[in-house]
């Protein structure tokens, strides 16, 4: 399944009393390499913006005044993530105003055009318990470069959520790394051994290493002050 990383930037916190989308951002990935394929509109919310939000993304009224209204990109954006599965950091939020922009076009909620969504927030919630799982807290824990993130901006986010969701994900199905999380070119095929096959040799020590394997566990009996549970179990 394609995977859309998705994130917006708005006028506010509430699309229930009329805060709109100022910024959509989204990237493609496929096979979990960036396929190079993204969407991005600055969009004119037809209202002003709170202090608090444009301290956040930048945007300001003025730069917003002659970019198209949602409704102008909207048949852009949804064939864009049409059937795909749409990665979102604390979802509930940009779905809820992707929903009331659509409700006011008259069409069908966000989820009804997408293969499914998926929280990222949530997946670190449960990978890292009691600790901040914000972006900026998952890129310095999971080593992502997000020096350029002087400000919130749905593009950049929605890369760096890429990165993150890569790190966070790997290693889920195999204990190997994927090259493909590296993109440095193709993965490698590995092939299969029965070790069934092999009969390993059973090497037995020498009395030199009996006595030094002795000696050393002497000192680790001193140390534990006689409490080495291995010279229970011998006994």
């Amino acid at each position: 399944m394609r995977q859309i990383f998705l994130d917006t930037e708005t006028t506010g916190l509430s699309p229930e009393t009329g805060d709109r989308i100022v910024e959509v951002g989204c990237v493609e990935m496929v096979g979990r390499r960036l396929t190079g394929e993204h969407r991005h509109f600055y969009l004119n919310p037809e209202r002003k913006g709170s202090e608090d939000a444009i301290r956040i993304h930048g945007l300001t009224d003025e730069f917003l005044a002659d970019k198209p209204v949602f409704a102008a990109v909207a048949d852009e954006l949804m064939d864009f993530v049409a059937g795909a599965e749409i990665i979102i950091h604390n979802a509930g939020f940009d779905v809820g105003f992707l929903d009331e922009e659509l409700r006011r076009m008259g069409r069908p909620r966000f989820a009804d055009h997408v293969g499914r969504i998926t929280d990222s927030l949530f997946m670190a919630r449960e990978m890292f318990p009691g600790k901040s799982n914000s972006l900026d807290a998952l890129c310095k824990r999971l080593e992502v470069d997000n020096s350029n993130r002087t400000l919130h901006g749905a593009l950049l986010d929605a890369g760096l959520l890429a990165e993150v969701y890569i790190r966070l994900t790997r290693g889920q199905n195999t204990l190997m790394i994927d090259s493909a999380d590296s993109g440095s070119g193709p993965g490698l095929a590995v092939a299969q051994i029965d070790l069934s096959s092999f009969m390993l040799p059973v090497l037995d020590a020498d009395e030199a290493e009996l006595l030094l394997h002795e000696t050393v566990l002497k000192e680790l009996d001193k140390s534990a002050g006689g409490l080495a549970i291995w010279r229970k179990a011998m006994a």
